[in-house]
């Protein structure tokens, strides 16, 4: 897997493009935000919670793309 940033900027988006819950909370996963549970970037500038990317990223039986544009998903670093 390619290398991660995680980013604490603003994200463009209030909510989580794939669990829809709010970025200043945290995943379904998670029971706390903080930490555990950081925003991660992709290379087209798309915010999702960790959890929800990496979930969404194993579960594509080919290759990976955004959830939100549809180009191939690469973490932003």
């Amino acid at each position: 897997m390619a290398c991660c940033c995680f980013m604490d900027l603003d994200a463009q988006d209030e909510t989580c493009g794939i669990c829809r819950m709010a970025f200043d909370g945290c995943c379904p996963d998670c029971k706390l935000p903080g930490d555990d549970c950081p925003l991660i970037w992709g290379a087209c500038n798309h915010a999702f919670h960790l959890h929800c990317i990496l979930k969404w990223v194993n579960s594509q039986t080919s290759q990976a793309h955004c959830p939100m544009c549809r180009r191939e998903w690469q973490f932003k670093g």
